[in-house]
């Protein structure tokens, strides 16, 4: 499957940034789909910039050492003001490739909110959705409480990349509205007064 990123907009002052992260590096990944719908529903929700951000573009070394990938991937990161992570499950949990990408980062994730779609068999990729909040907490970010999940992922889009359940849309919305929220308070609360830790 190929992926084709579409780049924002340059950065303007009014509106916070969000990156929305294909999490999955797998070659037979279905990531992509849900992360360009999102991507264009947050797009047409008009209060953010959206850019794509894809781990698999990334060599990351499980080491954790530094290298031109790390920084290139770090400085998109740092730019964000919002994360959107775009997650399989994969046995009960979220996959390696990602959890090498937030490990690899600190700073860049202090302090901002982080929403998530989830997609899975039975279990819509909830399970991993819970683990990440336990990282991601860690790392102070601010996780939003809604999440879209897509349960038994394989018939949930048609051959357009859209839902087939039109109330996907719908919650879309919702879910980048609280997103927005904390985006808009807590880069205020970042200009005002540095986080510190």
């Amino acid at each position: 499957m190929t992926t084709t990123i579409t780049q924002s907009s340059p950065r303007t002052a009014t509106r916070p940034r969000l990156a929305v992260l294909i999490g999955s590096v797998r070659a037979d990944r279905f990531g992509p789909v849900p992360a360009a719908w999102f991507a264009q529903q947050a797009r047409e929700h008009a209060a953010l910039e959206v850019e794509v951000v894809d781990l698999a573009d990334y060599d990351l070394s499980v080491s954790l050492s530094a290298g031109d990938d790390v920084a290139a991937l770090g400085a998109r990161l740092a730019e964000a003001d919002a994360f959107a992570v775009v997650t399989p499950e994969y046995n009960h949990s979220f996959p390696a490739g990602l959890k090498s990408a937030i490990d690899h980062f600190h700073q860049e994730w202090r302090a901002k909110p982080v929403a998530f779609v989830s997609y899975g068999g039975m279990a819509g990729g909830l399970r991993a959705v819970e683990q990440l909040r336990q990282v991601f907490a860690e790392l102070h970010a601010v996780t939003v409480r809604d999440t879209l999940s897509f349960h038994n992922f394989w018939g949930t889009f048609d051959d357009d990349g859209q839902p087939v359940d039109g109330a996907a849309n719908t919650a879309a919305k919702q879910l980048l509205d609280q997103l927005t929220w904390w985006a808009v308070s807590l880069r205020e609360a970042r200009d005002k007064r540095p986080y510190l830790n």
